[in-house]
């Protein structure tokens, strides 16, 4: 049998057929011992988990009812129990799954593989069907820390994206990552990175600067080591800014010929005479 809880919770049988599951409370309880994998869960955690703030009077009793619908739907074998609680003895789940090929990315790239990484990484968020444990009443904790992984595994992904020189394809999603996350600066490094390797330094300049603003107003900080190693960066790669042309100088005006003055009296006076016949 293999478990879903990143989504709503499934169960599937090993040839891929799909469990009929019955209501919230069955649903509940599956996403709540699929969560451990394998570990045993406390009846009172269990209770707490399925019911919330809504506990039945008899909790004990209507926790073993519900486990025997449980075991009724997925199988007798497959809902382990005794003093330490109840857990799971098939431990196939989909968050397993998730959290080994995550592993296995993050891993390829360390090793300075980011082909086998990416590949490993996309099956692994691929994984998700939605929020993770929706079937829980109090999904908070226990979700946030799957949503954190989750983006830890997107964060990667996208850093094997960039290594393969796929900068254009990833830049929109690590802008609307950005702006679900403003104050992750290793978040927001990697967007400016995207826009360099996409050709786009002047725009990754201009969100350093957004950057440094949010974090000024909303933290009373400066960007750190990284953001202002690679602004050192940018500056360097960005181009020179093309210098004006020189002013033109005037034209002096055109030249003008004076018109020829009349010859004087004395200088006729003193020309020589003209030869008598």
């Amino acid at each position: 049998m293999h478990y879903g809880i990143l989504g709503t919770t499934t169960a599937h049988h090993d040839d891929g057929t799909p469990v009929a599951l019955g209501g919230a409370r069955l649903r509940a309880l599956l996403a709540a011992l699929a969560l451990r994998q394998g570990r045993p869960v406390p009846a009172e955690l269990l209770v707490d988990e399925v019911w919330a703030d809504e506990p039945p009077q008899d909790a004990a009793a209507a926790l073993q009812t519900l486990v025997g619908r449980l075991r009724r739907t997925v199988g007798r074998a497959e809902i382990g129990s005794g003093p330490a609680g109840y857990w799971l003895t098939g431990a196939h789940t989909d968050v397993a799954d998730f959290q080994r090929l995550a592993a296995d990315g993050a891993r390829a790239l360390t090793d300075g593989d980011p082909a086998a990484a990416a590949d490993r990484l996309t099956a692994a968020l691929a994984l998700w069907r939605g929020p993770a444990l929706a079937d829980l009443p109090d999904r908070t904790a226990p979700a946030a820390r799957l949503e954190t992984q989750r983006e830890e595994a997107r964060r990667h992904r996208l850093t094997a994206a960039l290594a393969l020189g796929r900068a254009a394809e990833v830049t929109a999603e690590l802008a609307e990552l950005c702006r679900d996350h403003p104050l992750d600066e290793q978040l927001q490094a990697l967007r400016l990175r995207a826009l360099r390797a996409a050709g786009r330094t002047a725009e990754a300049l201009s969100r350093y600067e957004e950057i440094r603003r949010t974090l000024a107003e909303q933290l009373g900080t400066d960007p750190g080591p990284e953001l202002r190693a690679l602004h050192r960066e940018l500056l360097t790669a960005a181009p020179n800014p093309p210098r004006p042309p020189p002013p033109r100088r005037p034209s002096p005006p055109p030249a003008t010929c004076a018109p020829a003055a009349p010859a004087s009296s004395a200088g006729r006076a003193n020309s020589p005479p003209s030869p008598t016949p």
